[in-house]
């Protein structure tokens, strides 16, 4: 295929990077090596370094973490050394926050006092919560737990509803942002070897098989790599929702996401839009006009939904869910007009047998959800049910004629599944590893909730399989418990990595596990003297090691030099 035909694709298969990405480096280079004229590090323009800022998962420990060690990065003169920045999970909160200010870089203190005033402040209400659900419902072709994730969960964390868009975000004078999430279907298959997914704000895509669709145009149907049916671009609060969907694991993330509906639901109750009320009732008319003038009464709909959502729960803490079981039945047999009834009976669940109970509470959830929506029909029932994380259009559809082909699933499925990155790595080193990305040094920020070097040796084991360069990590036995505050992995033909643990016995002291507890990753919002303390602990981390950093760029200077 001749390159006229292939730039009339608008899905883009090859290696190399979006133009506009090759513009933003040429012009970025020239800060970097300014910056590093002020450092007094020698360097000609040709030995400027491609230097990666990571920012792992975490949650909320994560966005405040990140935003600490990069204030304290530009105290001290290093900032504007960072080409790329690149987050997963709740480091994309942060990323989220600081790109919503042109040239946030120049003027972080101030951006970063509007940000930390915000966090600290009241969360959004939950009648606004319930009106951005509705917007994602009735303008989206796809509706799945990542909207109501963001709607109610992400919200409660950075207090905001972000309707901008990635690319109304961008400004070429700071560090290049990509956010990172994985294809559930190739992170599931074993002979698939590419999940990783970046957005950036030009392109959407696959990194290492390299086949990208402009962010705009991410979700919009495609035929044969040509754009069939255009979906909106997502707005911050949804993009935050699906590169922060899993924030601990996966029992944890049950429970929490559990009384967050149910915390929802009760608001909704009482402040509900009145139109909703008559379409509920229109839908409920219809189907019961012949016997029942009167429609089923909604709050019975919920009810239902609040005794579904604490029977999880009784069984998640391993408790007898009977009466709550006994109640569902009795509401639905009752609005049913005794034709709605339930599958499975409650002598099925094996409390002593988590996995079946699992199971049991996975199938009745979902006989539940399905007898509710025979009745009402509504769109909120959808909600409780098991349904994808976030699904979009697969964007590399049909381009099985053009070669290099894209992973095998993304060419058949007209859909794709994506989700938080932590779930399977839980830092974006793939991002930054890309070849044509040309990264020379790595600095990898770890705000894990436990093992701080997990990212790191899964990193080092992932490149080995696909032969990509990546140093050696090998941690001394005495650190796994007590870990120092500044690593640095270096290998022939790869890029320097400087991983730096959150928690460490610098900053920490003997402390660590304290700090840990102190700030898991599943708890309310925190207060304003937690978040200072976290960003004064993060930035240490910083600070104490600003001169191994510039060693360590001045080195990245000189073996880009030699090269």
């Amino acid at each position: 295929m001749s390159a006229s035909k292939l730039q009339e694709k608008e899905v883009r298969i090859g290696h190399s990077l979006n133009k506009k990405e090759e513009e933003f480096v040429i012009k970025r280079r020239e800060t970097v090596f300014q910056s590093l004229q002020k450092l007094n590090i020698p360097c000609s323009q040709d030995a400027v370094p491609h230097i990666a800022l990571l920012g792992s998962g975490g949650g909320q420990r994560a966005m405040v973490g990140l935003l600490g060690s990069l204030v304290q990065l530009d105290k001290a003169g290093l900032l504007d050394c960072i080409l790329y920045l690149s987050g997963v999970s709740g480091s994309t909160w942060c990323m989220a926050s600081l790109y919503q200010e042109p040239d946030w870089s120049t003027k972080l203190e101030t951006v970063k006092d509007r940000i930390v005033e915000r966090i600290k402040g009241p969360q959004v209400s939950l009648t606004d919560a319930m009106a951005k659900l509705k917007k994602y419902y009735y303008g989206k072709d796809f509706f799945s737990l990542t909207d109501l994730w963001a709607a109610v969960v992400v919200t409660a964390y950075v207090k905001e509803i972000d309707e901008h868009t990635l690319t109304d975000q961008w400004d070429h004078k700071n560090p290049f942002p990509i956010y990172t999430v994985i294809d559930k279907q190739c992170k599931q298959s074993i002979k698939e070897k590419d999940p990783w997914f970046e957005i950036s704000p030009h392109e959407a895509g696959y990194s290492l098989t390299g086949a990208f669709v402009e962010t705009c145009n991410f979700g919009s149907q495609f035929d044969n790599g040509s754009k069939k049916k255009h979906q909106p671009e997502m707005d911050m609060l949804y993009l935050q929702a699906l590169c922060g969907s899993a924030l601990a694991d996966g029992k944890e993330i049950k429970k929490f996401l559990l009384e967050k509906i149910k915390e929802f639901f009760k608001h909704l109750l009482p402040t509900i839009q009145t139109e909703m009320f008559e379409e509920m009732r229109k839908v409920c008319s219809c189907l019961f006009s012949s016997k029942d003038p009167k429609a089923p009464p909604v709050e019975k709909c919920f009810q239902v939904l609040m005794d579904l959502m604490d029977m999880n729960l009784s069984v998640l803490n391993v408790k007898d869910p009977s009466a709550l079981d006994q109640s569902i039945r009795t509401t639905l047999n009752k609005l049913g007009g005794g034709k709605h009834q339930l599958i499975f009976p409650i002598e099925k669940l094996n409390l002593a047998d988590k996995q079946a109970a699992k199971r049991y509470m996975k199938q009745h959830t979902e006989d539940v959800c399905n007898n509710l929506m025979k009745l009402y029909g509504h769109w909120f029932v959808q909600c409780i049910k098991n349904e994808p994380m976030a699904r979009q259009r697969s964007c590399m559809s049909l381009w099985r004629r053009s070669p290099p082909k894209p992973a095998k699933a993304c060419q058949s499925l007209e859909t794709r599944d994506y989700e938080d990155a932590g779930l399977l790595l839980n830092s974006p080193f793939f991002s930054v590893l890309r070849k044509e990305r040309n990264t020379d040094l790595i600095i990898s920020l770890d705000f894990s909730k436990s093992d701080p070097f997990t990212t790191v040796k899964q990193t080092a084991e992932m490149c080995k399989k696909l032969k990509i360069p990546f140093p050696e990590v090998n941690i001394p036995s005495e650190d796994l418990e007590k870990p120092k505050d500044f690593y640095v992995f270096k290998g022939q033909n790869a890029p320097t990595v400087i991983h730096i643990p959150l928690f460490n016995v610098v900053n920490c002291g003997d402390d660590i596990k304290t700090w840990r507890k102190k700030y898991h990753t599943f708890q309310d919002s925190y207060s304003a003297e937690k978040i200072t303390d976290l960003m004064e602990v993060a930035g240490k981390n910083i600070s104490n090691n600003r001169e191994k950093l510039k060693e360590q760029i001045a080195a990245a200077v000189g073996k880009k030099a030699h090269n």
